[in-house]
């Protein structure tokens, strides 16, 4: 069992005609990811790199049933995107789109909200499953199956910890970047929630930073309904309030959302925090008694 992704995604790349969309188009499909093809609008009927171009994502929805969307699209046009897949009912949207505007993402997460689609990201590298299917930008040949589910916020530190963790022999059973935006789809609760139930999962790595309250709120969870150890780390620790550090949600506004509040609230819900992104393999090592 798997989270998220598995052999049987079929993904429609929105914005394939574009360099990067086309480029990790082909990694995926390299990886064994189903690619199915791609949708650019005025360009429907084409090909583009060996891929069919679609006019919409309904129409590859219809053609080749489609399941997921992974959108490259650029950041005027993305949160369109966005509401595209979800109006065409596909089950999974992975937003790559970086610098995309808040109120957008607002309009975007309300659309969300009446349809049956789950988004991942903006922001963010994407979601695999090692040995089944990636959908993003991650570098696919660091990961291995195993029994450690990831969350972050960070792409750079998922595959910081993901190569400390292979590196270890400790695969990974789907590894989860929900982006570093102020708004996004998917929440580290909603992750936390499927690797709970996925029996797949023997421990978790979250990777937090500062800003918001999703470690919080994560931590609250933790406490009332996650059996699985948790490894954690919180990005920022040395971030001066007011100064955003890399994400545009990873700031400290207000005096809230600092590292020492976001690690004293998942400490006392019973996770493992690092203090050094240096330690975080060794660390979820001797917590699985590896």
């Amino acid at each position: 069992m798997s989270i998220l992704v598995d052999r049987s995604t079929r993904v429609v790349v929105q914005g394939i005609t574009g360099r990067e969309g086309a480029f990790h188009a082909a990694r995926c499909k390299e990886y064994g990811t189903i690619v199915v093809g791609g949708v650019t609008p005025g360009k429907g009927g084409t090909t583009h790199e060996g891929f069919p171009v679609w006019n919409t994502v309904a129409e590859a929805v219809a053609s080749e049933g489609a399941n997921c969307a992974l959108i490259f699209v650029p950041p005027a046009a993305a949160a369109d995107a966005i509401m595209e897949a979800a109006a065409a009912a596909v089950p999974l949207v992975v937003c790559i789109t970086e610098g995309i505007p808040v109120g957008d993402l607002v309009r975007a997460k309300h659309f969300l909200a009446g349809t049956s689609s789950r988004l991942i990201g903006p922001n963010c590298p994407g979601v695999i499953t090692p040995e089944q299917a990636k959908i993003g930008i991650m570098p696919g040949h660091i990961h291995r199956a195993g029994p450690v589910g990831v969350v972050s916020r960070s792409g750079t530190l998922t595959y910081e910890v993901v190569g400390q963790l292979t590196g270890r022999s400790i695969g990974q059973s789907t590894c989860v970047g929900i982006g570093g935006d102020p708004v996004n789809g998917t929440s580290f609760v909603d992750v936390l929630r499927l690797f709970n139930d996925d029996p797949e999962t023997r421990a978790i790595m979250m990777i937090g930073e500062i800003g918001g309250t999703a470690e919080e709120e994560a931590a609250a969870f933790v406490k009332a309904k996650v059996k699985k150890p948790i490894v954690a780390f919180i990005c920022g620790q040395t971030a001066p309030p007011g100064r955003r550090m890399g994400h545009a949600g990873a700031i400290i506004a207000g005096g809230k959302g600092t590292a020492a509040e976001k690690m004293k609230a998942l400490e006392d819900a019973g996770a493992t925090l690092v203090k050094s992104p240096a330690d975080m393999g060794a660390t979820m090592a001797k917590v699985i008694g590896r």
